[in-house]
């Protein structure tokens, strides 16, 4: 199996911001094993940790930004890329200001600070979303077209075409992300058209812009005003002429003939990353920018919870025992033949959430007369089972000295529904959640499942009371 990685030192480096023009340094430093990538700005008097996930995507402008409330950081992609491109899965990302250093408009920069900085393996698995059927989106007014499709690596091909003559139509494709990411991806420069330039000046964006952090494609004419602007506008020490490499401004180099798609490709890159989790998927994109990378990976991510929640349900995929039976003894009043729990696998952080499991055998006493020659678990039963994992939540929340002086008592069910029967050989997996706690009262939200389907879910009302 893989191991996730950090990196192994902290490493800085600073510059201008693309959007803002404010003065950034982006400090990379090690994080422990399931962290992720989070982003926390430095310069505010409260350290927000904002995760890089498509649940905090707030503006999507001409690049992605994340926020939590009024705290935000700007143009995160390339930086997301270049730890993406090099299999880093886990970093904290602390920011002076509210956007990275654009340097030279690509990951480059990113990739080699993180170079320097070195990687270490940490104590656990690297977790994939695998693509098992076809995923799409579609934007039919803009055309543009997205699908992931099975397979057992991380590829993706990339097209471009805005119907634009001075750029044309572009293709590129990515088949080995360790082999060809640093050399062939990570350099290629963002871009934008001349005809934009001051339309993206004017609503507040590229105030760090610069000719050596973009590639300027020149699309209409390029009237002495508007190269007297470029030069006033952007303090450029002469005025910007046009190229004769293709109708680049300022004769720019490119470092690649596609260099345009490949930046393209790696933008989404770094959007992608914002499911949570690396892929295993043949990714095919026309004409992809920040909103549909975003809409594209919102589905991912969606698809990845649903999965995160089956294998959690699925018995052969649970390998943690948070409590078993003999650490539910010492905490549940409850005895034969009412204990109706036989093991906790799950219990999140905030222990708020909680999937317990119960073993359903033919030996139960209530079999025998519920139904002879018919046996089906009673349904007030499995709700029994839901509340009693549900008070787990509770106990956990407890003091120890705490535990073995108090009870939870039911004041009401409502919603009960029973989907399918509970025979003897199944197993019972119950996952609810606290959804409310106010002056001893709580309420719950439990289902059950078999096999993954749901086969009873209500809500429940407890009260916390001495014994």
């Amino acid at each position: 199996m893989e191991k996730q990685r950090t990196i192994q030192n902290e490493v800085s480096f600073s510059g201008i911001g693309l959007h803002t023009g404010n003065p950034s340094t982006i400090t990379f430093k090690p994080a422990p094993a399931n962290f992720g990538y989070k982003f926390v700005r430095t310069d505010l008097p409260e350290k927000i940790e904002i995760p890089a996930l498509v649940d905090y995507v707030v503006d999507l402008s001409r690049g992605t930004t994340l926020g939590i409330g009024d705290v935000k950081v700007h143009t995160v992609e390339h930086v997301l890329a270049a730890l993406a491109g090099l299999r880093i899965d886990n970093c904290i990302i602390e920011l002076s200001a509210n956007e990275p250093p654009v340097v030279d408009g690509s990951s480059m920069p990113y990739v080699e600070a993180l170079k320097k900085a070195g990687t270490i393996e940490l104590d656990a698995e690297r977790e994939y979303l695998v693509i098992d059927e076809a995923v799409r989106f579609t934007n039919e007014e803009k055309q543009v077209d997205i699908v992931a499709l099975p397979t057992d690596d991380y590829r993706i091909t990339v097209m471009v075409d805005y119907f634009n003559p001075a750029l044309g139509s572009q293709h590129t494709g990515l088949f080995n992300l360790e082999a060809e990411f640093e050399t062939e991806f990570a350099p290629a420069r963002t871009f934008c058209f001349l005809t934009e330039v001051e339309m993206l000046y004017k609503n507040g964006l590229i105030k760090g812009g610069s000719l050596n952090s973009a590639i300027v494609i020149i699309d209409c004419e390029l009237s002495e005003e508007k190269v007297q602007w470029l030069k006033d506008t952007f303090s450029l020490s002469e005025k910007p002429v046009v190229g004769t490499n293709g109708g680049i401004l300022n004769n720019t180099e490119l470092r690649f003939k596609n260099e345009p798609a490949r930046h393209k490709l790696l933008d989404m890159i770094g959007d992608i990353t914002l499911v949570g989790v690396p892929i295993k998927a043949q990714i095919l994109a026309a004409r992809p920018g920040h909103l549909s990378n975003y809409e594209f990976a919102k589905m991912l991510r969606k698809k990845y919870l649903e999965q995160q929640k089956q294998d959690r349900l699925n018995p052969a995929k649970t390998k943690e025992v948070v409590m078993d039976i003999n650490g539910l003894m010492e905490i549940m009043p409850h005895r034969y033949p009412f204990l109706l729990i036989d093991r906790i696998t799950h219990l999140n952080e905030a222990k708020t959430k909680i999937i317990g499991y119960k073993n359903v055998t033919v030996n139960e006493p209530f079999f025998p007369g519920h139904f002879p020659e018919k046996p089906i678990m009673p349904g007030v039963l499995i709700c029994e089972a839901l509340a009693q994992t549900g008070g787990l939540i509770v106990w956990s929340q407890l003091l120890p000295h705490e535990q073995g002086k108090k009870l939870l008592f039911f004041m009401g069910i409502k919603n009960a529904r029973f989907r399918k029967p509970v025979l003897p050989g199944d197993q019972l997996v119950m996952e609810v959640e606290l959804i409310h706690k106010r002056m001893g009262t709580l309420l719950f939200k439990g289902a059950a499942y078999v096999d993954g389907a749901v086969v009873a879910e209500a809500e429940f009302q407890a009260a916390i009371v001495d014994k």
